[in-house]
């Protein structure tokens, strides 16, 4: 048996930091954004893709270009929103099969250990990920140094504003009595100190409780 851990924060909160730091420490992560990467470049995807939104979603050699499907999907508007739930529709699906498969390999895998698994899902709570997961671990940051992170990202501000409200969209606070805290304010090795305490923690724990 695995115990599933899932990440949940805000974006810019600093989640892909706190999974590279666990997997440091022997974690397995599942990277949901590197799989949807893979996803885009499926055939089937990249016509449906088309399809919705254009051929200049594609680049010179027959790529999704990303930031061009972005631009058709986070705005203000409710065309855009109406937008992002199709391109969800194409792709979340996918996500979560090879998700599945992954789980499922590992498990295949274990050979009598009990491995310890991470989703990095960028809406976890909001897509009922959290329900597969043995432990949660809720990453905080001060609210200006997110800010100042999303800003790196140089995303335009209705986009980022949009990104926002889709992570908004369907979020639930993770329950208390599952969840670990990681304070992913201030520099990596802080944050992996406290990463480090966390798996300590979760591996001693031998009741391990899922949700109904």
């Amino acid at each position: 048996m695995m115990i599933i851990v899932g990440i949940v924060g805000r974006i810019g909160a600093g989640k892909s930091t706190v999974a590279r730091a666990m997997a440091d420490l022997g974690a397995e992560v599942i990277d949901a954004d590197r799989i949807a990467h893979a996803v885009l470049a499926e055939p089937e995807v990249t016509a449906e893709l088309v399809a919705r939104f254009g051929a200049d979603v594609l680049d010179a050699s027959g790529r999704i270009r990303r930031p061009v499907v972005a631009e058709r999907v986070f705005g203000p508007t409710p065309a855009h929103d109406a937008a992002l739930a199709e391109l969800e529709a194409i792709v979340h699906p996918r996500v979560r099969g090879r998700i599945d498969d992954r789980l499922v390999a590992i498990a295949a895998a274990a050979a009598g250990v009990r491995p310890l698994v991470v989703l990095d899902v960028p809406l976890l709570m909001q897509a009922g990920w959290d329900r597969r997961c043995d432990r949660l671990v809720r990453v905080d940051c001060d609210e200006a140094e997110r800010r100042r992170r999303v800003d790196l990202r140089g995303w335009p501000e209705l986009q980022r504003q949009a990104r926002e409200r889709a992570w908004e969209r369907g979020y639930r606070p993770p329950p208390p009595e599952k969840t670990l805290v990681v304070d992913a304010s201030h520099d990596p090795a802080y944050t992996r100190t406290q990463v480090g305490q966390v798996i300590e923690a979760i591996r001693r724990d031998g009741a391990i409780r899922r949700n109904p």
